[in-house]
């Protein structure tokens, strides 16, 4: 056993001392998107390495209607809830939700498609909290590839086009923000669809930083509009 009073032993074959004065070698660390047509492939968004977690699921036909409909009204739709969740076992309250629109066919499936969301994403991270906002859009909100600061949301869009993303080393993290040094080529952009349910882990995961998912808002084609929900991880 080594103690404060063992021996010190010169190495036999010392290295050059200029060997002393090179940074050490860090071993490449990197993340990876976790993709499947299940729910459970989310969870996969726990592990160290995976910083996206998507979904590629179906939506409903009852529920892509009424999005397609909400759509149509060409009304603004911008709405924020912080859901308390004490217990596993909490139905979120989603009272108020988009009730300018219950009187369409569809409402309550789509009601009842959010709330399991919402109670998904609470039992998976653990949250008594969660931020949810669900917003009609005719325009990228963040049109330049970005991170989130924030541990880990929720993104799905349920009628319209649906984010883009980046795969680890498609761009430069230190370039982020600027225009000029977005990828040009279109098959370097990953899209998701519409109705597929996506985690994006930001900066504030523990252990993630640096390394929060790249991805950016799409914009929509002239006279185009999204619906879509987004759910934070407020505590």
């Amino acid at each position: 056993m080594l103690t404060l009073s063992s021996p010190v032993t010169p190495l036999v074959n010392q290295p050059p001392a200029r060997w002393l004065l090179l940074p050490s070698v860090e071993p490449v660390i990197s993340r990876r998107a976790a993709i499947g047509t299940t729910p459970a492939v989310l969870a996969q968004v726990l592990e160290d390495e995976v910083n996206l977690g998507l979904w590629q699921r179906q939506l409903p036909a009852h529920i892509a209607d009424f999005g397609e409909l909400l759509l149509s009204l060409d009304e603004p739709l911008a709405e924020s809830l912080s859901l308390e969740l004490p217990d596993e076992d909490s139905e979120p309250n989603l009272r108020g939700l988009a009730s300018g629109f219950s009187d369409l066919q569809g409402y309550d499936g789509f009601i009842a498609d959010v709330s399991w969301l919402v109670s998904a994403f609470a039992c998976l991270l653990g949250a008594k909290r969660v931020g949810l906002r669900l917003r009609m859009l005719d325009k990228a909100m963040c049109p330049r590839f970005h991170v989130d600061h924030v541990p880990v949301r929720l993104i799905t869009t349920y009628a319209g086009v649906g984010s883009q993303w980046l795969r680890e080393g498609r761009m430069d993290r230190r370039q982020l923000g600027r225009a000029e040094a977005e990828p040009l080529d279109p098959a370097l952009i990953q899209q998701i669809a519409s109705g597929e349910v996506a985690l994006f882990k930001g900066e504030k995961w523990h252990g993630n930083e640096g390394f929060g998912l790249i991805h950016r808002s799409p914009q929509p084609a002239p006279g185009e509009r999204r619906l879509i929900l987004t759910l934070d991880w407020l505590g």
